[in-house]
């Protein structure tokens, strides 16, 4: 049985996790070079199922390739069986009532703690794991794996603790209001996606804060790292059927459970066309479920950077390059497409874009002088090269880049195509790669081009604006208002830090439930209000019966 609550606690103050700069000779440069030596020397690592606490090593074995060297493998793992995923659900349901019944301040504790793991005994190790499986340079990894995973554990922490102290400011003559927020009524399946260490940790630790248990199916292509966090997780004192570990191929694991009666939340980040089938297979299963489930999301984007005449340009050539090119355009909040005024891509915007790209090199990310690394695989490398293939077929013109080299490792080099067609196929369609599309406006077309980016894609993750005009901001602004749901005034449409940003999108784009603040915790809670009498009633007869 959990320990009685004895007192109110207030959380430790939380501050952003400071961030290494792993300039040369630095303390945390030769860590991490030692974490990924010994990692490069020791794998290829075998990765469980991990059920209940207890690894679970049967049904088909697969591999995780080094994006930057395909040839080796970082891991192994082995994909969970129908048995095996029926095995967690049932375990995790079992360790329900428990875990809910925990008091507030030792679930508090457990996640605390798993922040310092990670930003202390874990770091090197965890942000070699991803360089090493998901092709991230040094500062990418670091803002990643280090920082933001452990922001999203303490500053969690900090906003249920938040959450759970909004109460009812009324109360009637004799009576007590109050609410509890109760976990949901089941378990929550967690779908992590590759590019982001942290986000496999907060998709599984935003629902489990709250008393709920969990079944994760991570990405193949971040299986190790994603162990890793599991185990940060259960060292830290996350009991054993909790967070239960289940890689394996989605439709044995993510049908399986969407199956389940007792199905009552998807947290999911990955792909927009992934995400509405499993919005429209848990619609077609409702009949099925104890209680309506919570479908949460966050999915593609189709970002851009609008450029206006009075822009300063040094700066949004480099807020470009960051935003397009940083971990080779793989983030959901990339950088994809580019309109600039005609007076200030003929003013040096063009010359000095082009001149700073050409310094970018490219190749593994065990190489520090690298700016980008691989994409993540065979079927990403081959779809961005046919993105640009088309582009070319439709008439646009690459301005650098524009070639790929997957023998060894799967390299695309930073691609730059222009176009006169606005509704080309790469400024509309999401390519999650190194490829940019820009589009030259007229100056006197500004209020035409913030109507044309509203309209042209599907999407609403990010934007930015880049103007010294007050009155063109504020323009934009309104114009935009549903384009994206994290907008940026000249600085790029990258990098939002949790409680500093919160982030996620709207139309195509997910639910826009804002991770990295107290938005996303309403989403895997039930609330129960309660009203306690303290005075008696003498008669059920109202005043206005007598007479």
């Amino acid at each position: 049985m959990a320990s009685p609550q004895l007192a109110l606690f207030s959380v430790p103050e939380v501050q952003n996790e400071p961030m290494h700069a792993y300039a040369p000779g630095s303390p945390e440069r030769t860590a991490l070079q030692a974490a990924i030596a010994q990692m490069q020397r020791d794998l290829p690592f075998e990765v469980p199922c991990v059920i209940n606490g207890k690894e679970v090593r049967k049904g088909m074995l697969c591999s995780q390739p080094m994006p930057h060297d395909h040839a080796k493998n970082l891991c192994t793992y082995y994909e969970a069986d129908s048995a095996t995923v029926a095995q967690a659900i049932d375990g995790a349901l079992d360790a329900k009532a428990e875990w809910e019944a925990m008091p507030w301040n030792d679930r508090a504790a457990i996640f605390l703690k798993a922040a310092d793991l990670v930003s202390g005994k874990y770091r090197y190790k965890l942000m070699a794991a991803t360089i090493l499986g998901q092709g991230k340079n040094a500062w990418q990894a670091e803002i990643d794996a280090a920082a933001e995973l452990a922001d999203f554990l303490r500053f969690g922490v900090k906003f249920v603790q938040t959450l759970y102290s909004q109460q009812p400011t009324k109360n009637s003559a004799g009576a007590w209001n109050r609410v509890e927020y109760r976990a949901l009524e089941g378990f929550v399946l967690a779908i992590s996606p590759f590019n982001f260490t942290a986000i496999g940790g907060n998709l599984n630790a935003t629902p489990a804060l709250v008393g709920n248990v969990v079944v994760w199916k991570p990405s193949p292509m971040a299986t190790y790292s994603s162990y890793i966090v599991h185990q940060i997780f259960l060292e830290a004192g996350v009991p054993p059927s909790v967070i239960q570990f289940v890689p394996g191929a989605p439709e044995i694991v993510a049908q399986q459970c969407i199956a389940h009666p007792l199905f009552a939340a998807l947290h999911f980040t990955g792909s927009t066309f992934v995400f509405k089938q499993l919005w429209k297979d848990i619609a077609s299963n409702v009949d099925v479920y104890k209680s309506y489930p919570k479908i949460v999301g966050e999915t593609g984007g189709k970002n851009f950077h609008v450029v206006h005449e009075s822009a300063e340009i040094r700066n949004a050539v480099i807020q470009t390059i960051r935003g397009a090119f940083e971990y080779q355009g793989q983030k959901c909040s990339a950088l994809s497409r580019l309109y600039v005024s005609s007076s200030v891509w003929s003013a040096g915007f063009k010359e000095m874009f082009l001149a700073e790209i050409a310094k970018i090199k490219v190749g593994g990310p065990d190489d520090w002088t690298n700016y980008m690394g691989p994409v993540i695989g065979r079927p990403s490398f081959d779809k961005i090269m046919s993105y640009i293939e088309k582009a070319k077929q439709a008439g646009g013109e690459v301005l650098t880049g524009g070639t790929g080299d997957d023998s060894k490792g799967y390299f695309v080099q930073p691609t730059v195509i222009l176009t006169k067609d606005p509704n080309s196929v790469t400024m509309v369609e999401e390519i999650f790669g190194p490829v940019i599309t820009v589009f030259v406006y007229e100056d006197s077309e500004y209020e035409q081009t913030l109507k044309l980016i509203d309209s042209t894609s599907q999407y609403a993750l990010t934007g930015a604006i880049f103007a010294s005009s007050r009155a063109a901001l504020i323009k934009a602004t309104n114009a935009l208002r549903n384009a994206a749901g994290n907008v940026y005034y000249n600085e790029k449409c990258t990098g939002a830090v949790v409680g500093q940003q919160p982030f996620g999108g709207g139309r195509a784009s997910g639910t826009n439930d804002k991770a990295g603040s107290i938005s996303i915790f309403y989403r895997f809670v039930s609330p129960r209000s309660i009203k306690e009498n303290f005075v008696n009633l003498e008669d059920y007869l109202y005043p206005s019966n007598f007479v």
